[in-house]
C-alpha cells in the first residue's frame, strides 16, 4: 500500500539527478534532508566559516519547511554533521540564536563529526524532523 507523500524542492539540479527531495511530508511529519550552507544558486557559503555555513543551512531548512506548512518552531529533532567539532561547538549557540525564534530552540539534537561532506568546502550539514 502506497503512502501519500508531499515533497519540497530548492530547485537544485542534483535533486533530480540523485533522485531525492529536500523534504518529504507524510501525515503531520516532515523529514528534511541534510541541508548545507549554500545560497539559492547552490554556491557554498563562506568557506572556512562554520557559523555562516550553519546559519545558511538553517535558512535553507526554513525555506524547505515553509513549502510544507511548517516553521523552525515545528522542528522536534535534528542531527548536525560537522567536519570540525571544535568550530561547530563554538558556532552552534550563535547560529541557533539567529535561526530559531525565541530565547532558545527546544529540539532533540545530536552533533557528529565526520570526515567530509559532498563538497570539500562544506563544513556542516543539518537534517531534521518537524511536526505540523
Amino acid at each position: 500500500m502506497a503512502i501519500s507523500k508531499e515533497t519540497a524542492s530548492l530547485g537544485m539540479p542534483y535533486e533530480k539527478s540523485y533522485g531525492y527531495a529536500q523534504a518529504v511530508k507524510v501525515g503531520d511529519t516532515v523529514y528534511v534532508s541534510g541541508q548545507v550552507g549554500h545560497d539559492e544558486q547552490g554556491n557554498p557559503a563562506v568557506s572556512g566559516n562554520m557559523e555562516m555555513q550553519m546559519r545558511q543551512a538553517y535558512v535553507n531548512i526554513g525555506r524547505v519547511l515553509a513549502q510544507l506548512g511548517a516553521t523552525m518552531e515545528n522542528i522536534v529533532e535534528e542531527t548536525i554533521f560537522v567536519t570540525d567539532m571544535d568550530a561547530a561547538l563554538a558556532a552552534v549557540p550563535e547560529a541557533r540564536k539567529k535561526s530559531f525564534p525565541g530565547d532558545s530552540p527546544v529540539v532533540a539534537s545530536a552533533i557528529v563529526q565526520i570526515q567530509r561532506l559532498a563538497l570539500p568546502e562544506l563544513m556542516v550539514e543539518i537534517r531534521c524532523i518537524a511536526r505540523v
